[in-house]
């Protein structure tokens, strides 16, 4: 596929909202995710701890 402007190629033909959007989705997961994972983590260590006292 050839585009004529950076316009163009962000418009995709009229699926730009729906391309763009997936990828700021998949984007946002894949950086969200092991924050709330490290998180977690966290969480479980310290109710360990608290568990063995």
């Amino acid at each position: 596929m050839q585009w004529n402007s950076a316009s163009e190629f962000f418009a995709m033909g009229g699926y730009g909202l729906y391309v763009w959007g997936s990828y700021a989705m998949t984007l946002l997961v894949m950086v969200v995710e092991p924050l709330l994972a490290a998180h977690r983590h966290r969480a479980a260590l310290q109710a360990a701890a608290d568990d063995a006292r």
